[in-house]
């Protein structure tokens, strides 16, 4: 069965894209811990993240970290904050979370809620930013 990752692969389900490439895609967290939170993914539908090849792997830590440096250019923020968790959907995915204390960062705390308008502005912004330096 399809994760809820690879049906918006797939685009069967809309997101909030911030990055994409032949073996990725980044777009925001629709319950984001902080603005901006974003999730990176690789296309291959891999459920535990220590389970991916060496070389792909790589490579999605590499594009997290460009998704990382134009979040943290538009998103004001003192560090870009990553987290591997791997419980809430099978399918390896990263958090990318603009942080200024630890606090930002706590996945327990009360999720906050954007407008349709609101994602949509914050991603093309955060898109804009990635392919003008990528």
């Amino acid at each position: 069965m399809s994760s809820i990752f690879s049906k918006i692969i797939a685009g069967e389900i809309p997101c909030y894209k911030v990055a994409e490439n032949d073996q990725f895609i980044a777009f925001l967290d629709i319950s984001p811990v902080a603005k901006g939170h974003t999730l990176v993914i690789p296309k291959t539908e891999i459920d535990y993240i220590f389970d991916i090849e060496n070389s792909l792997y790589s490579e999605l830590f590499l594009f997290a970290k460009q998704v990382a440096i134009a979040l943290k250019k538009a998103v004001p923020c003192t560090k870009v904050g990553v987290s591997v968790i791997g419980l809430d959907v099978p399918h390896s995915h990263i958090h990318l979370v603009p942080i200024s204390q630890i606090q930002d960062i706590n996945f327990e705390q009360e999720r906050l809620h954007f407008s349709i308008e609101e994602f949509n502005q914050l991603s093309n912004h955060i898109s804009s930013i990635y392919k003008n330096l990528f």
